[in-house]
């Protein structure tokens, strides 16, 4: 096995610090879905998929994250991470939920509460929301990225004063990173994302209702979509 490895990545080079979680999915993915890594291949360590690449350990731990998201690998307690299929799921597995889960569930949540986030946003709120967008911005790292991507929308479901959103939204936290982490190391977008993210600010802000409810409608309307590409499944057919 240690040979199939080897000829996969001998054309492999170091990847740069930014985008180096997406390289490492990309290659690996790659190699899966063009039978290079055929299912029942036990992936190398960690530390050796890190050497391989010139990453760092957190970036290969990512990537695999994302590996196991799509379907195409799992790992099993003490043995370690094998290939168990050769084509993306149609729907990402993202631990207690699915994206399809969370598609379902989160026009429910979000929507309302930004509306009424709009409504009851103190200004404390504003310049929390703020100073996360301006972070966002800012952070060139996927990881801290999507932290602050989380904190963003459960800082709106805090301000809409609602407890039930509140709860809602941190119950589901977990699934949304794991999804936000997936579909940033495919697709990355990130810029798409910022600017959905400031619209809704905007509308807040503004205290409109309306205005924040749309803006968070086109928000998840961008993020299925996003999902739809990464599975190649609409997700209103899963």
């Amino acid at each position: 096995m240690s040979n199939l490895l080897d000829s996969w990545t001998a054309d492999q080079g170091p990847l740069v610090r930014v985008g180096a979680a997406e390289g490492v999915l990309a290659a690996l993915r790659s190699a899966i879905e063009s039978g290079k890594l055929p299912v029942g291949t036990k992936l190398e360590s960690e530390a050796m998929l890190a050497q391989r690449f010139g990453v760092s350990r957190t970036m290969v731990r990512e990537a695999l994250r994302s590996l196991a998201s799509l379907g195409l690998t799992a790992t099993q307690t003490g043995k370690g991470t094998f290939v168990v299929a050769d084509q993306a799921e149609q729907d990402l597995r993202l631990g207690r939920y699915s994206a399809r889960q969370l598609m379902e569930a989160r026009p429910h949540i979000e929507i309302p509460a930004a509306g009424l986030a709009a409504q009851r946003r103190s200004s404390e709120d504003l310049e929390g929301l703020r100073e996360i967008l301006d972070a966002m911005d800012a952070e060139e790292e996927l990881s801290q990225w999507v932290v602050l991507n989380s904190e963003f929308h459960a800082r709106i479901a805090r301000a809409s004063g609602n407890g039930v959103f509140a709860t809602m939204q941190a119950d589901i936290e977990d699934a949304m990173s794991k999804q936000s982490n997936t579909l940033n190391q495919v697709l990355d977008r990130r810029k798409e994302s910022g600017a959905e993210h400031h619209a809704i600010f905007e509308a807040i802000e503004r205290g409109s209702a309306d205005e924040a409810t749309l803006a968070m409608m086109l928000h998840l309307q961008g993020v299925e979509i996003a999902v739809e590409t990464v599975t190649g499944k609409d997700t209103q057919d899963l």
